[in-house]
């Protein structure tokens, strides 16, 4: 299959660049788009046979269930049973952007592959033009999780999407890079309180403010036997090909780690912020400043994908706190290292 990559910015004619992204979705195929988060690669959400090419291309697990985006806020009652008070007051204040409800879905709506199996679904209005544009003038929901080969790192650019799936899918819409870079917040409305079940750039802080209690639980991984609510929770995914440690953000454990590393003839990919720079590492990939994580997040997966033109043996990352947007890197970093972390 040949892959085209189409380029969409203002000198180019967006009709007619929109339109074949739309033909080809309508005829059955997936197309890859950009979010404000990562590039999605969508299929109408209804097309059962469409949306198993979404899992073909990228080797996705079954039982992982897909996010469907929409392009205006309330297509969703159409495709639920209700949107409780909680979550209408979140897309009140956080649509379009990068928070996913949870809700229930009304019975043979979906795809049954987008849903895998589940009796709720997850819906988001993303914010990006390109995103939106197409949403609008297709006007079917899109199932979409990240256009990246399953388990690697989720893809920010157009050209990520390129090395991952070019032949396996027919169209890339490249609306150059993404602005957030992690994957959107998701919050199951299905109970109350609501419970957060992949932290994103939409933060606890941010809901609570606006609905009140928000259950963060202690772990977003689910067990081998169960089927996960939201995408993320069941595998190891962000992983680059070298194997990832989680370290403390401390300079003295970081030099050491790494000597150990290299008195062991391995070679070292280091992720931290700029104070780490002069700690030995044989690369060092920065994410900025410690006090600016929105920085730490754009930039991730991209660090982690250029791993993989290192010959790395091993890759040491920091860890930040648990709070903000920091919840959302830890959470990612968790399952990029599969809950590896260095012990010296």
């Amino acid at each position: 299959m040949e892959t085209k990559k189409l380029i969409v910015d203002n000198n180019v004619n967006k009709i007619e660049v929109y339109s074949q992204a739309v033909e080809k979705l309508m005829s059955g195929e997936v197309v890859a788009f950009p979010t404000e988060t990562v590039y999605g690669l969508g299929a109408i959400a209804t097309d059962e046979q469409a949306v198993a090419k979404i899992f073909e291309a990228k080797g996705r697990p079954s039982d992982n269930p897909l996010i469907v985006h929409v392009g205006k806020a309330y297509d969703i009652v159409k495709y639920v049973t209700s949107v409780p008070e909680k979550a209408d007051a979140c897309i009140k204040a956080f649509w379009p952007g990068p928070l996913t409800l949870i809700l229930d879905a009304k019975p043979n709506t979906f795809a049954p592959n987008v849903t895998a199996g589940l009796s709720t679904v997850g819906l988001r209005m993303p914010d990006h033009p390109v995103a939106l544009e197409l949403l609008t003038m297709l006007n079917h929901p899109v199932a979409a999780p990240s256009a990246n080969r399953s388990g690697k790192p989720s893809p920010t650019t157009a050209l990520h999407v390129e090395k991952d799936l070019n032949g396996r899918i027919p169209l890339i819409l490249d609306g150059g890079a993404t602005g957030i870079g992690l994957e959107s917040t998701v919050v199951d409305f299905t109970v109350d309180p609501p419970v957060i079940l992949r932290p994103g750039g939409v933060t606890a802080h941010m809901l609570r403010e606006v609905i009140g209690e928000v259950i963060e639980p202690e772990t977003t991984k689910v067990d081998e036997a169960s089927v996960p609510r939201a995408p993320g929770m069941k595998y190891a995914h962000y992983a680059p090909d070298a194997p990832v440690y989680l370290i403390q953000p401390d300079v003295n454990s970081v030099k050491k780690a790494i000597q150990t590393i290299h008195m062991n003839q391995q070679k070292v990919a280091l992720l931290a912020t700029d104070e780490f720079s002069q700690g030995g590492a044989d690369w060092f990939f920065s994410l900025g400043d410690q006090q600016n994580l929105e920085t730490s997040a754009q930039h991730l997966y991209a660090h982690l994908r250029s791993c993989d033109e290192t010959t790395a043996d091993m890759i040491l990352v920091t860890v930040p706190e648990k709070t903000g947007v920091g919840a959302a890197i830890f959470n990612r970093l968790e399952k990029a290292a599969d809950g590896n972390w260095w012990h010296s």
